[in-house]
């Protein structure tokens, strides 16, 4: 198959090279022109314009879209879509809000073009160990373009798989990172006990070390804890600032309207969003507020 790759980040490259060496032709874009011409010397055909992209291609026209979620995703659309004419498939495998992909399928089925949405999972490790694919929209449709999933994938028969109409590819990829949210505050936590239980001198790398035999918490995410421990014990060069990419806080708004109870991950996504206050305001009123009514000691600034 011949396929547009639109967005050649690090996630976009590397699927784009795994493309290409599962026997792809892929034809790339990317308003950052450095990341062209990275992408040209793993045999990307590199294009200098959307429209230069889409000319290179047969039709029907087959596109996939890697950008990041919010603005860059609607100019994205906005660009490729007065290109694109009936028969036409566009996938989409960014971090979307689910809601926003089955109101574009919906617009683009009325021109009939087709609106592939992909949950895509695998960061950095996907060019060697193959994405997880989340995919969502016509069925049929998905079937046709079925030997990009498979060449993408762990294995053609694991690791992706269709999970729903439009939208339910990127509402299961919501679910996969709230669920990530709450694993990934859990270790950070349990580490955390680890390294101040200083009567112990715990060594926390051997600890992730030890836990990845036999242990019911192995996992590839305490792999990447052993990794990080390694290469820098005390993370003393790290800032404690963590960012998010906004499926998390879409999953709890999800939940509060389902009314489904999440506490771990709404916890998590808490204290995702403290780690940005470098000092907050609610808790300099609360230490007032004890010193107000019981006299206790409270930390004035210099």
């Amino acid at each position: 198959m011949k396929i547009g790759m639109i967005g050649l980040g690090k996630m976009g490259a590397n699927m784009a090279q795994r493309l290409i060496k599962g026997g792809h032709e892929v034809v790339g874009y990317s308003r950052v022109s450095s990341a062209v011409l990275e992408a040209s010397k793993v045999g990307v055909i590199g294009t200098e314009s959307v429209t230069e992209l889409i000319d290179l291609l047969p039709s029907p026209k087959l596109i996939w879209m890697m950008v990041p979620s919010g603005k860059s995703t609607d100019e994205a659309f906005a660009s490729i879509i007065p290109h694109l004419t009936s028969g036409d498939i566009l996938i989409d495998g960014g971090n979307t809000y689910y809601k926003d992909s089955i109101k574009r399928a919906a617009e683009l089925s009325q021109k009939g073009i087709h609106l592939v949405d992909v949950g895509t999972s695998g960061g950095v490790w996907g060019l060697t160990e193959g994405y997880n694919l989340m995919v969502g929209g016509e069925k049929e449709v998905v079937e046709s373009v079925r030997p990009l999933f498979e060449v993408l994938a762990p294995s053609p028969a694991e690791g992706w798989g269709y999970v729903g109409k439009s939208g339910a590819g990127h509402f299961a990829k919501m679910i996969h990172n709230g669920i990530e949210y709450g694993m990934m505050q859990a270790i950070g936590e349990g580490f955390e006990i680890l390294q101040s239980k200083k009567e112990f001198q715990f060594n926390a790398h051997r600890m992730a070390q030890l836990w990845q035999r036999g242990s019911v918490i192995r996992s590839w995410l305490l792999e990447l804890t052993e990794r990080v421990l390694a290469e820098e014990p005390t993370l003393e060069d790290v800032e404690a600032y963590v960012q998010d990419t906004g499926e998390g806080r879409w999953m709890v708004m999800e939940a509060l309207d389902m009314d489904v109870s999440t506490p771990v991950i709404t916890a998590a996504l808490q204290r995702r969003l403290r780690s940005r206050q470098a000092a907050p305001f609610s808790d300099k009123l609360v230490a007032s507020l004890r010193n107000q009514f019981g006299g206790h000691e409270y930390k004035i600034k210099k």
